[in-house]
C-alpha cells in the first residue's frame, strides 16, 4: 500500500467514528440492555422479572470486566487467525 492509500483509509476510519458524534452530540448513551428493558416495558406494562442478579458490580468493575472480555476475545481471535495463516503457509 502506498502512503496515499493509507492516508485515505485513515481518513475514512476517522470519518466513520466521528460522524455519529457530529450528527448527534447530545444523544444519550444507552446499551442494548436498556433498549430491551424499555421494549419489554412498552409491550407488557405489568411484566415482573422472575430472576435477580446475585451480584451487582460497580460501574468501574463492570467496565473492567467488559474490557477483559473484549481483550480475551480479541486475543483468541488473533490466535486462531494466526494459526490458520501459519497452516496455510506450510
Amino acid at each position: 500500500m502506498t502512503a496515499r492509500s493509507n492516508a485515505l483509509l485513515l481518513g475514512l476510519a476517522v470519518l466513520i467514528v466521528a460522524a455519529p458524534l457530529a450528527l448527534r452530540p447530545d444523544a444519550p448513551f444507552g446499551g442494548t440492555d436498556d433498549a430491551a428493558s424499555e421494549a419489554v416495558a412498552a409491550s407488557h406494562p405489568g411484566y415482573e422479572k422472575w430472576t435477580a442478579p446475585f451480584w451487582t458490580p460497580s460501574k468501574e468493575v463492570e467496565s473492567t470486566l467488559f474490557a477483559l472480555q473484549a481483550a480475551f476475545g480479541a486475543g483468541l481471535l488473533g490466535y486462531v487467525l494466526g494459526r490458520r495463516h501459519g497452516r496455510r503457509d506450510k
